[in-house]
């Protein structure tokens, strides 16, 4: 051991006169387990869950079950009528005339043939154009709609009341026809059938406001615009309202596939007529059936079970039509 003074011997170390205060060795001290991916505020798993914790409080505030309760309600673009979407129908409700408020259009859309005459016609038309971003095209559109960056708005039709038509019908110098339909939902025939009403010279189409199809975009292409000069009433009880007719004169005549009596030997030509034509599969209801002046057949052959609804009531316009013709040439 050295001795004390000796230049080897050991000094014994003074404290610092500053130092860090402790600061490097709580740094590093362990800071615990790392959180979960969900207890982290700023992480995507995190934010997942305040959102749910968000929606539970408000289940529980407003009583709901359902998620849809507590989001806010879709605003739809056409309130008081519908979309015609794809480049192919937009086209040919244009040139159809088909009545329309709006022709919407998708930034940067593929130009082609089809939208180029979409846009003259509207043009011509003085339909205004609305060019909106596809992805709210997309909402309005409704999911799962192709619509090819293209769609037209069309107005809610407007009925009028069926014993209005008839008193307009009335004032001609030919007496009524007037088709009423009973179960019909496609709205292709109801457009098929309105353009052979107007092809053959009659007067309005009646339809029930139940279980029956309406006046809609594909309504008024299968009509190739005779809708515009041919009414579609609206009938809240058909059968009232063909007793109301009856009331007034009309001849009610029913069309069904077992009826005894044809349609070419029944002269029907005179009067004032009601043609009632069923659904292709049910028919006529009972209490339409029990409330026609007459039920009528059209005979076809035994390899067909029955005619469509739109070719029934056209075979039996073009009858009336031609029974009409026959005696005002004799």
């Amino acid at each position: 051991m050295a001795k004390k003074g000796h230049p080897s011997a050991r000094k014994a170390k003074k404290p610092p006169t500053t130092g860090t205060g402790g600061h490097g060795r709580r740094a590093l001290e362990g800071k615990g387990p790392t959180p979960k991916a969900e207890d982290r505020s700023w992480h995507p798993a995190g934010k997942r869950k305040a959102a749910k914790e968000r929606l539970d409080t408000a289940k529980a505030r407003h009583g709901s079950t359902t998620p849809s309760s507590v989001r806010r309600p879709v605003r739809p673009l056409v309130s008081d009528g519908e979309l015609v979407t794809g480049r192919n129908a937009v086209i040919e409700a244009l040139r159809a005339k088909i009545p329309a408020t709006t022709l919407h259009l998708a930034t940067k859309i593929d130009m082609d043939d089809r939208v180029r005459e979409s846009l003259a016609l509207a043009n011509k038309r003085g339909i205004p154009l609305l060019e909106i971003p596809r992805p709210e095209l997309d909402r309005i559109a409704g999911k799962d709609t192709v619509h090819q960056g293209i769609a037209l708005s069309v107005p809610a039709y407007q009925y009028p009341h069926p014993l209005e038509l008839a008193e307009k019908a009335e004032k001609g110098s030919t007496p009524p026809i007037f088709v009423a339909l009973d179960g019909i939902t496609d709205p292709r025939n109801l457009g098929a059938i309105v353009r052979s009403v107007a092809a053959f010279g009659g007067s309005g189409v009646i339809v029930p406001k139940r279980r029956s199809a309406g006046v809609t975009a594909t309504a008024w292409k299968t009509s190739a615009g005779a809708i515009a000069r041919t009414p579609v009433a609206l009938a809240a009880n058909l059968t009232q309202t063909l007793k109301a007719f009856q009331e007034r004169g009309y001849f009610v005549v029913g069309l069904d596939g077992g009826a005894e009596g044809f349609v070419p030997g029944a002269d029907i030509a005179d009067a004032p007529l009601v043609i009632v034509v069923g659904s292709e599969g049910k028919g006529l209801s009972k209490l339409v059936t029990e409330t026609c002046d007459l039920i009528l057949s059209i005979p076809i052959s035994n390899k067909a079970e029955s005619l469509n609804a739109g070719i029934a009531a056209s075979v039996v316009l073009y009858e009336v039509a031609r029974q009409r013709f026959s005696k005002k040439k004799s």
